[in-house]
């Protein structure tokens, strides 16, 4: 059995779950609604404020998607009483982020400013931490996948360099840094 799959998901007081009869599962709460196509192989039971999703047989593929379906389902009733966020952090000289509006202009080296235009349901917040000169950028939204993706997005634009770790990066993401040809000529 699927240790994620076969735990029941509690809903929270203030949120309807509805499920389809193709297995479309649609969320509604205070943030707002998500709705998730979920493979028609796989039994989903509401009741009493618990789901409990189940699988019919043990296929490879059936199997795959037990713990998938109650991670998006868990996912998606977060995301509308909660929401997910990520958080970069910018880092360099000259390196800085400015909210206009919904969208997201980035000056990160380049002879241009590079502009993220917003994305429905997503809301961007900057914050500057003046001390080490490091910016962050706070995405929000309630579907986690969207707020992963821009995060993503995001931070493809400028990925950290090795050698002095410039560019953006995930809070908390460590950037191994090599040396360079100094270090390497001393030997």
């Amino acid at each position: 059995m699927s240790r994620i799959g076969i735990l029941p998901i509690n809903v929270p007081a203030g949120v309807t779950v509805t499920v389809e009869a193709d297995n479309l599962v649609t969320v509604k709460g205070p943030k707002g609604e998500l709705s998730e196509k979920i493979s028609r192989e796989l039994a989903i039971n509401n009741e009493d404020s618990v789901i409990n999703i189940s699988r019919p047989n043990n296929n490879y593929r059936v199997r795959g998607q037990h713990g998938l379906a109650r991670t998006l389902i868990h996912n998606m009733i977060v995301g509308v009483t909660e929401g997910h966020t990520k958080t970069l952090e910018i880092q360099g000289v000259g390196y800085r982020a400015q909210q206009q509006g919904a969208n997201l202009n980035l000056s990160l080296g380049f002879s241009h400013p590079v502009v993220v235009e917003g994305r429905p349901g997503i809301t961007f917040e900057v914050v500057s931490d003046d001390k080490n000169r490091i910016q962050r950028i706070k995405i929000s939204g309630i579907s986690k996948y969207l707020v992963g993706q821009v995060a993503a997005d995001i931070r493809k634009i400028r990925k950290p360099e090795p050698y002095k770790g410039k560019g953006v990066r995930y809070l908390g993401e460590v950037v191994k840094l090599k040396a360079g040809k100094r270090a390497s000529a001393k030997k």
